[in-house]
């Protein structure tokens, strides 16, 4: 395993850390590091007994988007170069978002292009308010092609064409505005945010949510219509699950499902209280 993504399991092994580890360049994006990423992600597979993955990254910053020295490096580069390249890239945003566990993404410091991308194509995102966030790829004259289609499944078009037509910066407050995360809280309450999440998506059936994961990407890339016609089997399939009958079971027996008590076993509480907001 590269140590460019290091990985640290907590609450007994439920829940993998992973953090992005070149804190010197600000976490930016290069091939080892988009590979090393790649990898680790696709490890946390159905049968992985992790059930939330949390995405993180060492040092000042989440992630500054492309290595700007990389960038300046293939100024020279055949079309067929970049291609490799821009692939290498869009397999590591792929499978950040086709991993079948809840993945939480925990946001600091430069955000920009691509670690923008990254935030977006995360389950649940957890920004500090003085995050500094930017969809910069116009202003050096290039498009944010692989990750347009993340930042507009996340925020939609009325938010994201303004973001990615300008390229102006903004805070985490902001981000939250629009969609980019789903809370945005003072840097020394981002830790306890995060973990709050993890606590609540602890309380999910691994297994049920992986399958809430594959029934919105379905709705995401069908014709409404062709949904409708797939949903029925999809919820055959889900009700004649173990954990939907040990779901069913605990609710009329008043008691939590076996994979919340465990998690609740292995870590104490994993819920917690979230932290108090600020007006």
């Amino acid at each position: 395993m590269s140590d460019l993504v290091e990985t640290e399991y907590t609450h007994g092994g439920l829940v993998a850390r992973v953090w992005l580890n070149r804190p010197e360049v600000h976490n930016a994006l290069n091939r080892a590091l988009a590979d090393a990423l790649t990898e680790t992600m696709r490890g946390f597979g159905p049968r992985s007994p992790v059930h939330v993955v949390v995405l993180g990254g060492r040092g000042p910053s989440f992630c500054a988007g492309a290595d700007l020295n990389d960038m300046k490096a293939s100024a020279p580069a055949t079309i067929d170069e970049n291609l490799a390249e821009a692939t290498h890239l869009s397999h590591m945003f792929a499978a950040v978002a086709e991993c079948p566990r809840p993945v939480v993404a925990r946001v600091h410091g430069n955000v920009f292009g691509g670690g923008v991308g990254l935030a977006a194509a995360t389950d649940v995102s957890v920004g500090a308010r003085d995050a500094v966030f930017a969809i910069s790829e116009v202003r050096l004259g290039i498009v944010p092609a692989i990750i347009s289609p993340y930042l507009l499944r996340r925020m939609g078009d009325r938010y994201a064409r303004p973001l990615i037509l300008t390229g102006h910066r903004f805070d985490g407050q902001r981000a939250a505005e629009v969609g980019l995360l789903q809370r945005a809280v003072d840097p020394e309450a981002l830790d306890q945010t995060v973990d709050h999440v993890v606590g609540e998506l602890l309380q999910g059936s691994p297994q049920a949510q992986a399958k809430v994961k594959e029934l919105l990407r379905l709705n995401a890339e069908n014709h409404f219509g062709e949904v409708v016609r797939l949903m029925p089997n999809r919820l055959a399939e889900a009700r004649s699950a173990a954990e939907a009958r040990e779901g069913f079971q605990a609710f009329f027996e008043k008691r939590k499902p076996a994979w919340a008590a465990e998690a609740e076993a292995k870590s104490g509480d994993p819920g917690g209280k979230p932290p108090a907001e600020k007006p």
